[in-house]
């Protein structure tokens, strides 16, 4: 252990806030923040200038110089030293503006200095602790006592301008214009957040990084500037980093310890990584940050998108219920406040990163959003095509769903099948609205391709390699280059779109409509390598040579499992996934009059109906269960049997039959139903009953295999006994490190939507895997939305007289079976506009103005001006010198202290 220097201990005491060392209650030693970040860049001749200054006070180097008793020159050069490591700022608010030297508190202070200086940190790890701590420790007995504003202590959080516009009693003080417009005729600088540095250091990041996020401004940016801890920028670039940072989800703070005619910084802010912020959202005491406003939702313009939830940072606003239950409104939980409460440790939060991403009251929300698995905002694209503006009604299902076009066609509406409309007539008809929506992306001059959104404002250059071109990987690929990433997708087929284009016959899913869509991911950079099989053409090792950073595997189950029944390796046996893609490669597979489909999914319909259109004259779909249980979507079933498809429930198949090495016939077992299995269902149980189908050609679709080749040859990746990757369940990450997994890989044949869903949160993963430090899990959106009790819903009488349900025009069977056309129609524009009329609106956001810190974000994100701020808090505005914070605290101390008592008499 190295000797304690005791200049380092006295230098830690002068500028501490900690009340319990200053007082001397405490003693500094090698573990103590104050102690260990200065020693570990401070030499002793460092700290006796520094000693010889007073914190806080401007001093010229002559009488800094005349303190500590050395040569002007020496002095010099220690101030300019300690000026690049941080321990010292410089001013030149003096009349002639020569220069000063500021020797500042920790935080805000030295410690995001030290930290500012990038080389400096990552060799000294000890000063991304010392900020760690020296934000947090001189605070956790003061907090609760704090009044609004912050009285001085700390950052303050300031509104997004626009949301406070229209404000008519607001102070300068609350609108960044006025503090831009102060130091326009001076200096800007940016440089690098400090909080995020220190988080990534201790592999805490969240995904917010943290290059050119922090606005220094007058003396400060030439302070950051000469010490290299940032650059110059214009006005212009200020106000563009400013928007960045808006439409990134990012909070505006400025210091708050000059009072209110100073800042020397403005912050974009994270809750997941700000230190500032921790001091209200860990300790449950928002006056350490709120401004003076705060958010209300106008329920009857709420449509339960949850934008304004997803970005709120303090986790003030979460999703609800729009409808009343039969005993009247729910009652949402408050904050408790810490005004009229003893407040400790038994109040805080240390798990307010995870918390405040928590979407939804225990109540829960709209069932259409909870059941669909990518948990679009179903109430709000209705809301939008109900107004006619459908492009911003596609914006909406792409920022979950970047394949609406396909999924008009092909998704299996969980969403429809929980809708609350449907307990009292018919559910809405969400998919065909959708439908009708996504038309426009398939035309070129209303499509939606968003724009690259990320904090920095360009592209990343860090490669990133999909492998499938399937739902998944293409999701995964669209929102990785949404982020700005230069993604790459691999596919082993001549074509992209996996299972959607191989696996999905064209009177269900047209190629044209799958080609559109694909074309926008072009559009936003998307690489295509088509026709190369990794394992085999390349490796993942090679892909790593050539600079690839992270991996995203999701190549689908494209391999039929096996029947399991004698006659199996006869002519005229067929596996679903292989016919299927013989007549998605343009080919016409032979198949016998009379054709015998094993399976009850939606694979083994489209193999009937795709054989039916081959010119097979009977089609028998063999299922060992009854048609209640068949898991094939009803509509698809429908149409089958529309088509001349034949059912033959509760048989299963026992032997394939055949002749001179061709199939002759179908031996089937009768079946009964006998006790429910492990998943609740009755048990089929042969009867010992069997009968023969006359059938040339036998397709199994009982279910789908894995096959990885030599795709994970040279890596860590596992799998399990059912052939599907090891992985975690939250991040998709596997055994390697930057191999994600996601799809089929992981969960078995699924829809397109899970894979659509699972390819986005890979997405996410991926973007925080290849920067250095930034943690797979904090601060993530877990996305769970549980549903509303549809029960106990209070329905309007109004939705009664809404029209009935619409229905597209009827397709002809006769002619579709004769075609691989898609002969479905779509919804015209009056059945849109009728049928939207139809949704109940049951979601709703809810504020908890006791959690809300009045940054405006909300407002920002909003497209239903359903959730505005309202300035409820102007005591708020008063912003203190961080000398006269006692003249801030005491009175408001002593009044909650006598409410404290108060409220202990009454509960005696």
């Amino acid at each position: 252990m190295a000797e304690e220097r005791e200049l380092i201990k006295k230098l830690g005491r002068k500028i501490t806030d900690r009340i319990d060392v200053v007082i001397g209650k405490t003693k500094l030693d090698e573990n103590s923040p104050e102690y260990y970040g200065l020693a570990s860049v401070l030499t002793d001749e460092m700290a006796e200038v520094a000693l010889a200054m007073k914190k806080r006070v401007p001093m010229t180097l002559e009488e800094i110089a005349k303190r500590c008793g050395k040569p002007i020159d020496l002095t010099e050069r220690l101030l300019q030293e300690m000026g690049v490591i941080g321990i010292i700022e410089y001013n030149w608010e003096n009349a002639d503006r020569h220069k000063q030297y500021v020797l500042p508190m920790f935080v805000p202070g030295c410690a995001e200095f030290m930290n500012m200086n990038k080389e400096q940190v990552e060799a000294h790890p000890e000063v991304s602790e010392m900020f760690y701590n020296m934000s947090r420790m001189p605070l956790e007995k003061i907090t609760p006592m704090i009044p609004l504003g912050g009285a001085g202590v700390g950052m303050h959080v300031i509104p997004v301008e626009k949301a406070i516009e229209t404000e008519q009693h607001s102070a300068d003080v609350e609108h960044i214009s006025h503090w831009l417009e102060k130091y326009k005729g001076g200096r800007f600088g940016v440089g690098a957040c400090s909080c995020r540095r220190s988080r990534r250091l201790r592999g805490e990041g969240c995904g917010h990084l943290e290059d050119d996020m922090c606005i220094a401004v007058g003396d400060m940016a030439d302070y950051c500037v000469e010490t290299g801890k940032g650059r110059y920028c214009s006005y212009e670039e200020v106000l563009e980093i400013l928007k960045r940072a808006e439409d990134n989800g990012l909070v505006h703070e400025i210091t708050n310890i000059d009072g209110e005619d100073k800042i020397f910084g403005i912050c974009n802010c994270c809750v997941c990584s700000c230190y500032a912020l921790r001091t209200s959202q860990l300790f449950n005491t928002p006056n350490m940050s709120r401004s003076a406003y705060v958010a209300h939702v106008d329920p009857k313009n709420c449509v339960a998108c949850g934008r304004c939830v997803e970005y709120c940072p303090a986790g003030a606003v979460k999703l609800g219920q729009k409808l009343c239950t039969k005993d009247g409104p729910i009652q949402y939980p408050k904050q408790e406040l810490p005004d009229a409460v003893k407040w400790g440790p038994e109040k805080w939060n240390e798990n307010y990163r995870d918390d405040n991403q928590i979407n939804c009251y225990d109540t829960g929300t709209a069932p259409c959003k909870s059941a669909c698995p990518a948990h679009i905002a179903v109430q709000g694209y209705i809301k939008m095509a109900s107004q006619g503006r459908y492009k911003e009604a596609l914006a909406i299902i792409k920022r979950e769903n970047p394949f609406p076009a396909v999924c008009g066609n092909i998704c299996n509406h969980r969403c429809e099948s929980e809708c609350t409309r449907g307990d009292i007539d018919q559910a809405l008809a969400i998919d065909e609205i959708k439908k009708f929506i996504a038309e426009q992306d398939l035309k070129a001059e209303t499509r939606y391709v968003p724009p690259m959104v990320n904090q920095t404002g360009k592209p990343f250059e860090e490669k990133i390699a999909v492998i499938g071109a399937g739902p998944a990987g293409m999701s995964c690929a669209y929102y990785l280059a949404e982020k700005g990433y230069p993604v790459t997708v691999f596919d082993r087929n001549k074509a992209p779109g996996g299972m959607l284009t191989m696996g999905i016959p064209e009177f269900r899913l047209e190629k044209k409509v799958v080609k559109a869509e694909i074309d926008i991911l072009k559009e936003m950079g998307v690489k295509f390598k088509c026709g190369v099989d990794v394992g085999k053409d390349i490796t993942i090792p090679e892909l790593r040579a050539q600079g690839y950073k992270g991996f995203y595997i999701a190549i689908g189950a494209q391999k039929s499992a096996p029947i399991g029944v004698p006659g199996e390796e006869l002519e005229g046996v067929l596996g679903g996934v292989e016919f299927l893609r013989e007549v998605n490669s343009g080919n016409k597979p032979a198949v016998d009059d009379s054709v015998a489909v094993i399976g009850g999914g939606n694979v083994s319909i489209d193999v009937a109906r795709s054989a039916i259109r081959l010119g097979a004259k009977n089609v028998y779909l063999v299922y060992r269960r009854g048609r209640d249980e068949i898991k094939a979507d009803e509509e698809e079933l429908a149409d089958a049997v529309a088509e001349g498809m034949e059912l033959r429930l509760l048989r299963a198949p026992a032997e394939i039959e055949g002749k001179n090495g061709k199939v002759t016939g179908l031996r089937l077992e009768i079946m009964e139903l006998g006790e429910p299995d492990a998943s609740g269902r009755r048990a089929p149980v042969g009867t010992g009953e069997f009968e023969t189908l006359k059938v040339g050609t036998v397709i199994g679709a009982i279910g789908q295999r894995m096959d990885w080749g030599n795709l994970l040859k040279d890596t860590r990746v596992e799998l399990t006994g059912k052939g599907t990757a090891v992985c975690d369940p939250l991040t998709y990450q596997t055994g390697e490190p930057d191999i994600f997994v996601g799809g089929d890989a992981v969960t078995g044949p699924k829809f397109a939507i899970d894979a659509i869903a699972a390819g986005k949160e890979a997405a996410v993963s991926l973007h925080r895997a290849v920067h250095a430090g930034q943690s797979l899990t904090i601060g993530r959106n877990r996305r769970e939305f549980p549903e509303m009790d549809k029960k106990s819903a209070a329905v309007p009488v109004s939705s009664f007289d809404a029209p009935a349900r619409q229905v597209p025009a009827a397709y002809d069977p006769a002619k579709a079976r004769k075609t691989f056309k898609d002969l479905r129609s779509t919804f015209t524009e009056e059945q849109v506009k009728a049928e939207t009329s139809r949704c109940l609106g049951c979601g709703a956001s809810v504020v908890d103005e006791n959690r809300c810190i009045g940054c405006g974000i909300c407002t920002t994100k909003c497209e239903f001006d359903a959730i505005h701020l309202f300035r409820e808090h102007p005591e708020a505005s008063h912003m203190y010198k961080a000398e006269d914070k006692m003249k801030g605290i005491l009175p408001y101390m002593v009044q909650r202290e006598i409410k404290i008592k108060r409220a202990e008499r009454k509960n005696k």
